[in-house]
């Protein structure tokens, strides 16, 4: 198999080959471009993401600075995104985010790691694998959080701040902590409290949206 199937494949390869890196560093270039538009370039912006990932729904907005391996390419965005400053995806290997999911500022999101065994990471190639990462729709990531490789989060799941995430986390609970774990299912106090004791004025917001 050559580099590229076995990268393809999620096995073990050689990230470090002339082919590979060359067509990295055009889907950077791009990204580089895309960070350095003004806010009031919108329509640009909206172009740029059409252009460098894999998939962009519609009203997805991205607070640059983002920076992605891969320029976006292997990123799979649904709707209704929003994602504040620093937003970082490794995505060597594909990321999939669903409709109406937020990220606070400086979240990673990692497909790639590297084997533990040092022979592998020394005195030749620093091989690498790739494990793609999955999120479901209107999951809210909490700022400095990191998404390691192969996770899947549930949809509605909120992810506290500062969390790190190595393993799968399901739908409609809230999880935190580092390795972050399930804290408690997202329930009926949650309809009536938006922030400790603070109670949700349902009416005012009813009236608001319509």
């Amino acid at each position: 198999m050559t580099e590229i199937e076995r990268m393809k494949a999620g096995m073990l390869y050689d990230p470090g080959i002339e082919e590979l890196l060359a067509e990295q560093m055009r889907a950077q270039d791009m990204m580089h471009e895309f960070n350095m538009l003004k806010p009031s370039q919108s329509a640009e912006q909206q172009e740029y993401m059409k252009k460098m990932f894999a998939e962009c729904g519609e009203n997805t907005y991205l607070q640059r600075p983002v920076y992605a391996n891969w320029g976006g390419r292997n990123v799979h965005l649904g709707s209704n995104i929003y994602a504040n400053f620093n937003l970082t995806l490794v995505d060597d290997g594909h990321i999939y985010i669903g409709d109406y999911v937020q990220f606070g500022p400086n979240v990673t999101v990692a497909t790639a790691g590297h084997p533990v065994l040092p022979e592998l990471r020394s005195n030749g190639p620093f091989y690498q694998y790739n494990k793609d990462v999955h999120i479901g729709n209107a999951v809210w990531i909490g700022a400095g959080s990191v998404i390691c490789p192969g996770v899947t989060i549930g949809e509605n799941t909120v992810i506290g701040a500062g969390s790190v995430v190595t393993k799968d986390i399901p739908a409609n609970v809230v999880a935190y902590g580092n390795p972050c774990r399930v804290a408690r299912p997202i329930g009926d106090r949650d309809r009536e409290f938006y922030f400790r004791n603070e109670r949700i004025d349902w009416d005012e917001l009813n009236r608001a949206s319509q």
